[in-house]
């Protein structure tokens, strides 16, 4: 009798249960998905995808067909579901592919590849993508049915539908979901559970057999899950860094507010050049947001046309003077589907590819092409008026309904009453957000990319503004979302710019204009609020960055290029304060590099966290062994001896070692013994305890035996493990395979490691 047939179960047939509980596992696998890719029918035909594939893989089973032939016939569902999904239009009947159907493939992966390079999660799946998506999960579901359905092997797959559920948290970093966690967690202790009852189907337990084994094991699992729950909130969150892994990552813009990352990068790059016939460099805008939820400001989308169209004429009254700038861009380092431009552009030029504009805001888009390497001119008619014309003009947006000046429900009072105090006893719209803007720049508030974080608001929603206006200390994403907010309490129209500050003079000269560089640092948001019959105003209330915004009397003389000949406190704004004290000196300005942002120091706290978890995850494979060798060997010591035969069998698995089902138990015993240092007494009492419980009756295994199996058990592991080298030794505790292969399964057929020939 061999020994797969002295401990091994019957196999039976498809079992309903765990099908189902393999689908509905790998779907709690998939719902992080849904941070990265916006809710959409793509999520339909994946669900339809995982459904059909099980539903093909049970139905072969229940024919006994072999496993080649389900897998086939999965693989055919899959073919014709993506035909009918995807390809009606150039397959037969909607469903058989042709070769042009085939041909019409690498052309939606290249997109799908474009809109993942060049979006901002979530992602809006249009068809390139879904059929992306679609496609991967339907090849993850035959992957994940044959491990768990007909390898038997649910911990394998476990591992490999954690790392999925990981995926969308390392590319769009954020808050745990907790209720995907635990649906994943319980999915998982259910498909290990269910295959272990099949091994025990059909066989008869003893009344002496130990019990409550399940029960251990699944308040194990259970203690794991809420464990984690409640340790990771406590976990300092590393942040994802761009440029930091195994190969530099081009610079990209996030228009979702997200920048504090960007900013906090470790390695800092070059942008773009920019060189201008303006007296001063413009900010180079990317993205506007004028939607604010609440919790997160939202990029403008829609509206766009064809850029080879042109632009419209900015919209100003008569008697409010226009300059003609023209500004040259060049891409160094910057992928993104935003282009930088300066504002208000009448007209671009030099682009390749097919980019389109927004009108509302004067951006440019594109959604097949990115600005990387992009070399372009961009003429703008800047509106400049006087300072009793802005004076003069309210704060309005002329439209209904107008969603610019949407305030969310419930904000906080210390926003409301801070944004009137602020501006009390000023008597025009426009001398109330010069009040807000000098308030912000001057000396109370503190330039930090660090503070927010280690308060827990390194965000733009309600409560991180109440929080930031609390401790006074932020980055550009806290000063411009507040003040944004704040004029919509006061009432008046705004929105947040995302782009660039204008960068630092490289020296350099190209037909006559000086030639500045733009680094990855210099990332920027600022708030912008609308007059009537002038347009969008840019304000600047970020401490210690850029230029607050200011106009000149009309008294004051123009040079012969529109500017302004002093045009620097013209409103009676006073200039930020500059301090004696060096900086980095206590109550001095923070320490910054030449690109003006905040240099932070190093934290070592993120890295440790990261090494710990490591390490912990690591050690997991290692727990689950020790938790199972402890029970096997409890179950010895009770009388079992189909436990410690499988202990035995284990822990030759763990250290490399074949234990093919075609080899009986004595030819395994005589084999440990003479390649591989088991103590013969010990396997030889393993030997007799498996022999004599296979012709028991009804396979009790308990029959006529004691703790001496479990002794043996132990010995036989001693032995093996003394004379086995250093390095099988570790794989055997830190990763022992018994946790994925059987024994006498095919994968254990003795092609597994150098060791397994020995």
């Amino acid at each position: 009798m061999s020994s797969r047939e002295a401990v091994a179960p019957v196999r039976r047939g498809p079992d309903v249960a765990l099908t189902i509980g393999a689908a509905l596992t790998l779907l709690a696998a998939l719902i992080p998905l849904l941070r990265v890719v916006a809710p959409g029918w793509w999520f339909a035909g994946t669900l339809l995808m995982v459904a059909l594939i099980f539903a093909a893989g049970y139905v072969a089973r229940r024919f006994a067909l072999p496993a080649v032939a389900v897998t086939l016939i999965e693989a055919g569902v899959w073919l014709v579901l993506l035909t009918l999904l995807f390809g009606r239009s150039t397959a037969l009947l909607g469903v058989i592919p042709t070769p042009a159907t085939f041909r019409s493939v690498p052309p939606l992966l290249e997109a799908a590849a474009q809109e993942i390079a060049l979006g901002a999660a979530p992602l809006a799946a249009g068809v390139p993508l879904s059929f992306m998506t679609i496609a991967a999960v339907g090849v993850l579901a035959m992957v994940i049915d044959h491990v768990v359905l007909t390898a038997r092997m649910p911990l394998l797959a476990a591992v490999g539908l954690i790392a999925v559920s990981l995926i969308p948290a390392i590319a769009v970093p954020g808050e745990v979901e907790v209720t995907s966690f635990v649906l994943l967690a319980a999915g998982i202790l259910f498909l290990l559970r269910a295959e272990t009852r099949t091994r025990e189907a059909g066989r008869v337990q003893s009344s002496t057999a130990p019990s409550g084994v399940s029960a251990v094991a699944s308040g194990i699992g259970a203690i794991a899950v809420v464990v984690a729950i409640a340790a990771t909130p406590l976990l300092p969150v590393a942040e994802a860094q761009p440029g930091a892994g195994f190969a530099p990552r081009g610079n990209s813009i996030d228009p979702s507010l997200e920048l504090g990352s960007d900013l906090r990068q470790p390695r800092e790059s070059e942008v773009l050049r920019v060189r201008t016939d303006a007296s001063t460099t413009p900010y180079l805008r990317a993205a506007t947001l004028s939607e604010f939820t609440g919790r997160v400001w939202l990029p403008d989308v829609g509206g766009t046309t064809p850029l080879e169209d042109g632009l419209e004429e900015v919209d100003v009254n008569d008697d409010v003077r226009v300059t003609e700038y023209t500004t040259s861009v060049e891409i160094v380092d910057l992928t993104s589907r935003w282009l930088p431009i300066s504002y208000p552009a009448v007209q671009v030029d030099g682009l390749e590819g097919t980019w389109a504009a927004m009108m509302e805001n004067r951006t440019v888009v594109s959604e097949e092409f990115a600005s990387n390497r992009q070399t372009y001119e961009v003429v703008t008619h800047l509106p400049r008026p006087t300072l009793e014309q802005v004076r003069g003009a309210e704060a309005e947006l002329g439209i209904a309904p107008d969603h610019t000046k949407s305030v969310p429900a419930q904000v906080p009072a210390i926003v409301v009453d801070l944004a009137r105090q602020v501006t009390a006893g000023t008597t025009t719209d426009y001398d109330a957000l010069v009040a807000l803007q000098r308030w912000f720049r001057g000396g109370e508030f503190t330039y930090s990319l660090d503070a927010p974080v280690d308060d827990s608001f390194d965000g733009t929603g309600l409560q991180a503004m109440a929080e930031f206006l609390e401790v006074k200390s932020g980055y550009c994403v806290h000063f411009a979302s507040t003040f944004a907010l704040m004029a919509r309490v006061l009432e008046m129209p705004s929105r947040v710019v995302v782009g660039y500050l204008p960068g630092t003079s490289t020296g350099e000269s190209v037909d006559g204009e000086t030639v500045f560089s733009v680094m990855s640092s210099q990332l920027h948001a600022w708030p912008e609020v609308h007059f009537e019959g002038i347009g969008w105003v840019p304000f600047e209330p970020t401490t210690g960055l850029g230029v607050p915004t200011t106009f000149a009397p009309a008294s004051v003389p123009v040079t012969p290029d529109g500017t302004d000949v002093e045009p620097q406190n013209a409103d009676g704004a006073t200039p930020a304060p500059t301090s004696s004290i060096p900086p980095g000196e206590p109550g001095g300005p923070p320490l910054v590099g030449s690109s003006g942002v905040e240099t932070a120091p190093f934290d070592p706290l993120p890295i440790l966290a990261a090494a710990l978890v490591i390490a912990l995850l690591l050690a997991v494979p290692g727990v689950f062994r020790e938790v199972r060798r402890r029970t096997q060997i409890a179950a010895a010591r009770a009388g079992d001896a189909g436990a410690a035969w499988r202990e035995l069998q284990e822990t030759a698995l763990d250290m490399g070692i074949a234990v093919p089902a075609s080899e009986s138990p004595r030819a395994l015993g005589k084999r440990l013994v003479g390649a591989h240092g088991a103590p013969p007494d010990a396997v030889a009492a393993l030997v007799e305890g498996i022999e004599r419980s296979s012709y028991a009756r009804n396979g009790n295994h308990q029959f006529g035996h004691g703790p001496q199996l479990a002794d043996a058990a132990i010995a036989a592991r001693v032995g093996m493990m003394t004379a086995a080298d250093g390095r099988h030794r570790l794989l055997a505790i830190a990763a022992p395979r018994s946790l994925l292969i059987r024994p006498g399964s095919v994968y254990a057929d003795g092609s597994m490691t150098p060791a397994a020939s020995r």
